[in-house]
Protein backbone atom coordinates (compact mmCIF):
# COMPACT_ATOMS: atom_id res chain seq x y z
CA UNK A 1 0.00 0.00 0.00
CA UNK A 2 1.31 3.88 -0.70
CA UNK A 3 2.32 5.74 1.75
CA UNK A 4 -0.14 8.21 0.71
CA UNK A 5 -3.24 6.28 1.66
CA UNK A 6 -2.11 4.98 5.20
CA UNK A 7 -2.39 7.65 7.85
CA UNK A 8 0.42 5.98 10.14
CA UNK A 9 2.77 5.80 6.91
CA UNK A 10 2.15 9.33 5.64
CA UNK A 11 2.95 10.76 9.25
CA UNK A 12 5.94 8.50 8.81
CA UNK A 13 7.58 9.95 5.94
CA UNK A 14 6.46 13.05 7.49
CA UNK A 15 8.71 13.11 10.16
CA UNK A 16 11.13 11.44 8.14
CA UNK A 17 11.03 14.52 5.78
CA UNK A 18 10.92 17.11 9.33
CA UNK A 19 13.86 15.62 10.50
CA UNK A 20 16.11 14.81 7.51
CA UNK A 21 15.42 18.54 6.28
CA UNK A 22 16.08 19.63 10.08
CA UNK A 23 19.65 17.81 9.89
CA UNK A 24 20.82 18.91 6.34
CA UNK A 25 20.55 22.45 7.81
CA UNK A 26 22.25 21.82 10.65
CA UNK A 27 25.19 20.59 8.61
CA UNK A 28 25.15 23.42 6.06
CA UNK A 29 23.13 26.67 7.46
CA UNK A 30 22.63 27.88 3.95
CA UNK A 31 21.65 24.94 1.79
CA UNK A 32 17.92 25.83 1.13
CA UNK A 33 18.49 29.48 0.78
CA UNK A 34 20.23 28.88 -3.07
CA UNK A 35 22.94 30.70 -2.24
CA UNK A 36 20.90 34.20 -2.91
CA UNK A 37 21.64 37.23 -0.40
CA UNK A 38 20.01 40.07 0.97
CA UNK A 39 19.19 42.89 -1.63
CA UNK A 40 19.74 46.10 0.19
CA UNK A 41 16.08 47.07 1.55
CA UNK A 42 14.94 43.37 1.37
CA UNK A 43 13.42 41.63 5.01
CA UNK A 44 13.70 38.15 4.25
CA UNK A 45 14.72 36.05 1.41
CA UNK A 46 11.90 34.67 -0.92
CA UNK A 47 11.54 30.80 0.05
CA UNK A 48 9.57 28.97 -2.99
CA UNK A 49 9.66 25.86 -4.77
CA UNK A 50 11.07 22.22 -3.22
CA UNK A 51 14.20 24.36 -1.30
CA UNK A 52 11.57 26.18 0.14
CA UNK A 53 9.20 23.56 1.39
CA UNK A 54 12.27 21.96 2.51
CA UNK A 55 13.31 25.24 4.38
CA UNK A 56 9.40 24.95 5.93
CA UNK A 57 10.41 21.50 7.16
CA UNK A 58 13.58 22.37 9.03
CA UNK A 59 12.12 25.15 10.47
CA UNK A 60 9.27 22.84 12.46
CA UNK A 61 11.85 20.33 12.89
CA UNK A 62 14.30 23.01 14.50
CA UNK A 63 11.05 25.04 16.66
CA UNK A 64 9.02 21.81 17.60
CA UNK A 65 12.15 19.36 18.47
CA UNK A 66 11.23 17.89 21.80
CA UNK A 67 7.83 17.18 20.08
CA UNK A 68 9.42 15.88 16.53
CA UNK A 69 11.78 13.63 18.66
CA UNK A 70 8.54 12.45 21.19
CA UNK A 71 6.20 11.86 17.50
CA UNK A 72 9.64 9.69 16.28
CA UNK A 73 9.92 7.49 19.44
CA UNK A 74 6.02 6.74 19.54
CA UNK A 75 6.50 5.94 15.56
CA UNK A 76 8.90 4.06 16.14
CA UNK A 77 7.16 1.51 18.59
CA UNK A 78 4.06 1.80 16.59
CA UNK A 79 6.13 0.51 13.82
CA UNK A 80 7.80 -2.18 15.28
CA UNK A 81 6.15 -3.60 17.70
CA UNK A 82 1.86 -2.89 16.75
CA UNK A 83 2.45 -3.55 12.96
Amino acid sequence: MSAIFDFASLITVLLLLICTCTYLRELRPAIFDGGKVLEPGQRILPREGMTGFCWKLSRIGERLSPYIGASCAVMAIHVLFLK
